[in-house]
């Protein structure tokens, strides 16, 4: 088979979607002796990092290509059904929602399969909790171009079952079987490190957030929390959120002044992947309480990484976390300033959370996700 991922969801500042994509190339070029893969690039700087950091260079049955427009471009659509066709792509796979529809017609037979990975549908689920982001502006276009993929992707990949329940609902999907879970992995670069002892009363304590400001992802909770934990422990206690800063929600930061915390807050903004994992090696605890994951990559970095994590009950977090976290309800500050307090002031079961999560993330690896998608692609040349 000769087969096709767009790789145009690789940015300058690797997110979920990115890593995700990254990750799936690396490991595929490990794995495949079989087909041939055909990568989409639209930047040449990025297509060279990223050939470099996936170790495809001298792997023969790997090529990529520049296309000259990007993937929400109308030239994407228009044209890259003909690139797909004149290459002889049996499967092409979007490592995001969209997909070339001319492509792919809907209630008809094509030539080229498609495989969409949907990592969640949250502005159809919560779109008022993303409400200055295009998708929410643009609501009624996302929503067609969502159920469009539905209709017309011949496999739809998620990053956990919560998700695919959401996604067989919203994209109205009439055979559930065409969405498949496929859990994600955690790079090997995120091991346990020595911490320093849990019981120094004098130490400072530092809590770690990782993530956008959306209003989804309840960075609020946390901040609302802040002033309580601090009252209410016998050591300082910081939070470092670690994110790119988004003009569009200054809400945390906002909340951070009027509760008089802002000096007890660092913003790092962006982390490299080097940077990130420092950041987890230096917290003490991370706090992520988001009103929905499709899957929650900060969170099994992090249990990786031997820290401790208390995040929401809500979404795919629950079902990747098992008991090796503690979950609360998002919605409750008082309840999420009352785990944080117990996990700080008790050592041992410090202790305990760090080697359940190492533990717990080692069941995430993108050698699994890379395999089981691999069995996608074979399964619809059968």
């Amino acid at each position: 088979m000769k087969i096709a991922i767009d790789a145009r969801w690789i940015f300058a500042e690797i997110s979920g979607i990115g890593a995700y994509t990254r990750e799936l190339i690396r490991h595929l070029a490990r794995i495949d002796k079989d087909n041939t893969y055909v990568l989409f690039f639209d930047d040449d700087a990025l297509l060279d990092r990223t050939v470099a950091e996936t170790g495809i260079r001298n792997v023969p049955s790997f090529s990529t290509q520049r296309l000259p427009f990007g993937v929400f471009s109308i030239r994407n659509q228009l044209q890259l059904p003909g690139i797909l066709t004149r290459q002889g792509v049996d499967v092409f796979h979007s490592t995001n929602y969209m997909i070339p529809l001319l492509a792919f017609p809907k209630g008809r037979c094509h030539r080229t399969r498609c495989v969409a990975t949907v990592h969640d549908v949250i502005p159809m689920i919560f779109p008022h909790l993303v409400p200055r982001s295009k998708k929410a502006r643009l609501y009624p276009v996302y929503r067609w171009v969502m159920i469009q993929v539905g209709a017309r992707a011949d496999v739809i990949i998620t990053d956990s079952n919560a998700s695919r329940a959401d996604i067989v609902t919203h994209l109205r999907i009439d055979v559930a079987s065409k969405v498949k879970p496929v859990y994600c992995g955690v790079s090997d670069r995120f091991r346990p490190a020595p911490r320093p002892p849990a019981t120094d009363p004098a130490r400072p304590r530092t809590l770690l957030y990782v993530g956008r400001a959306d209003p989804y992802k309840n960075l609020a909770a946390v901040i609302r929390a802040l002033p309580d934990i601090r009252r209410r422990c016998p050591f300082p206690v910081t939070l470092t959120v670690a994110g790119s800063p988004d003009p569009r929600y200054p809400e945390a930061q906002d909340l951070a002044a009027t509760l008089n915390v802002q000096d007890d807050v660092r913003w790092t903004g962006y982390l490299s992947d080097d940077a990130l994992m420092s950041a987890y090696h230096k917290a003490d605890l991370l706090v992520h309480p988001s009103l929905y994951e499709g899957f929650g990559l900060q969170v099994v970095e992090a249990m990786a990484s031997g820290l401790p994590v208390v995040c929401s009950n809500a979404g795919s977090l629950p079902e990747v976390v098992g008991d090796a976290a503690i979950t609360v309800d998002p919605y409750d500050s008082a309840a999420l300033a009352h785990s944080v307090i117990d996990v700080l002031a008790n050592a041992a079961l410090m202790d305990r959370m760090s080697e359940q999560g190492v533990r717990r993330a080692a069941q995430f690896t993108w050698a699994r996700t890379a395999a089981e998608t691999l069995a996608i692609y074979r399964g619809l040349a059968s």
